[in-house]
């Protein structure tokens, strides 16, 4: 009899797929509890290096929910999230898995010695539960990092509200890093007709959450003609965020850190680009008032001097080292919109600035499935691109989260997971076409360190 995985590159379609014989284990990237202290009294984060963590290999097969399905995932991604699960930090995501199981349920599959990790995917549907009624097996699909409880009542006003929602790979096993992933039916999107699986993959997670916090409205709902300031512009949640604003009539300014970055950031069409060291507006770690504000005073005459005002909006997501600037350098009734901390969750900054200034700070988190179906039809119809940089084969994931780690890439780190080689999965080559090679992958690059691949 068939395998599934030989139907799935063979090209089969859903009956055969439907017929093949699902594997007892498969292959992922994954966590081992026994690890979880490896890095106990490493101080340095970047001596933590996720290398060692990262394991691939076989993993059990898990049995499918009623509301889930199983899909066959040719590509994912590296995010950040998945850099701290490999790291442990802040806490071990083992302790995720612990307390979701106590849901009991089908939850207390989650609780494993290893955790499957990835938080982004493109594949086919292989599988469904008896309790799945819009998607069938064979559809091309990309995921939603949102694990959502649809029998919450906040989650009926906004996914992103439920008391039980979760980030998928991160809070939850079973994650997008493999030949394999479950997920549950609210996390399924179409697939970009246009894409290859390894660009498709790369968008869910720092679109959606980019789309959320800018465009929703429950974000900062930019409109036509603002002035948005991004941090790390380049970075994967940084370069959709340019996208969003150019694409909805505003003008992004985008900070980041080297004249390399600088240039490229130039390519994707941000209006304004401004290298933070070159123009000296690093604030160190945020921590000294008047070094922030003299920071800030830099920062802010550089933007008036681009665009004639103080920037609407500040995209946040860097934290500790910029939030300070951030409130201080929007304008008065200006909005900052923030979704993380990387270099630092607990801020400090002038309130005398926010409160006397009417400036308001909205917390902003993944996207629900509306936002995500708003922002994937964008990328659809060719108005967004994708952010991807670099690629890698699933046996190098210790090198591609390295990468992200240490702030050595641009944009998304994809990841080829059945996928036997870039450049599969379109199916639409004419729209394919229509927006040309350079224009969908304006971040692409050579191999970017050992084990990369060259993108198609």
């Amino acid at each position: 009899m068939t395998t599934l995985t030989e139907a799935l590159l063979d090209g089969a379609g859903a009956d055969e797929l439907a017929r093949a014989q699902l594997p007892d284990a498969y292959t992922a990237a994954h966590l081992r509890v026994e690890d979880a202290g490896m890095f106990d009294g490493v101080l340095d984060q970047h001596d933590k290096d996720v290398r060692k963590s990262l394991r691939v290999g076989p993993v059990p097969m898990p049995e499918l929910a009623p509301d889930e399905v199983l899909v066959g995932v040719m590509a994912s991604s590296v995010n950040y999230n998945t850099v701290w699960s490999a790291m442990f930090e802040p806490i071990p995501t083992f302790r995720f898995l612990s307390r979701f199981a106590r849901q009991g349920g089908w939850a207390g599959r989650h609780d494993q010695p290893y955790q499957v990790v990835g938080s982004d995917g493109a594949g086919v549907i292989v599988r469904v539960g008896d309790g799945v009624r819009r998607w069938r097996v064979g559809d091309h699909v990309v995921l939603s990092p949102a694990y959502v409880d649809d029998q919450e009542a906040a989650t009926h006003a906004d996914g992103m509200l439920g008391e039980e929602q979760l980030a998928w790979g991160f809070e939850t096993n079973f994650g997008g890093l493999a030949h394999y992933a479950v997920v549950r039916a609210s996390q399924l999107l179409p697939k970009p007709r246009h894409l290859t699986w390894e660009e498709a993959a790369c968008n869910p997670l720092c679109a959606g959450t980019a789309y959320r916090m800018l465009v929703s409205d429950r974000g900062a709902r930019i409109k036509q003609g603002d002035v948005v300031l991004i941090w790390g512009a380049l970075g994967g949640l940084g370069g959709y965020a340019v996208q969003f604003v150019k694409n909805g009539g505003g003008i992004p300014v985008g900070v980041v850190s080297s004249a390399a970055k600088a240039e490229a950031l130039r390519r994707l069409g941000c209006d304004v680009v401004i290298d933070r060291e070159e123009a000296g507006i690093d604030a160190g770690t945020g921590e000294d008032p008047d070094r922030v504000i003299a920071a800030g005073k830099r920062l802010g005459a550089l933007i008036r001097s681009e665009t004639g005002r103080d920037p609407d909006v500040v995209f946040e997501h860097v934290g500790r080292a910029t939030f300070g600037m951030s409130v201080f350098v929007v304008r008065r009734g200006g909005t900052v919109v923030t979704c993380g901390s990387s270099t630092g969750y607990q801020h400090t900054f002038d309130n005398r600035y926010l409160w006397m200034k009417l400036k308001r700070i909205v917390g902003s988190h993944v996207a629900n499935l509306q936002e995500q179906v708003e922002c994937n039809r964008l990328i659809a119809s060719g108005r967004i691109m994708p952010m991807m940089s670099a690629l890698y084969p699933l046996a190098e994931i210790g090198e591609a989260a390295r990468l992200v780690q240490v702030n050595r890439h641009l944009g998304k780190v994809g990841v080829l997971c059945l996928a036997p080689e870039p450049g599969l999965g379109v199916t639409d080559p004419a729209l394919r076409a229509a927006i040309g090679a350079e224009r969908l992958n304006p971040l692409r690059s050579e191999p970017s360190g050992p084990g990369a691949l060259p993108t198609a």
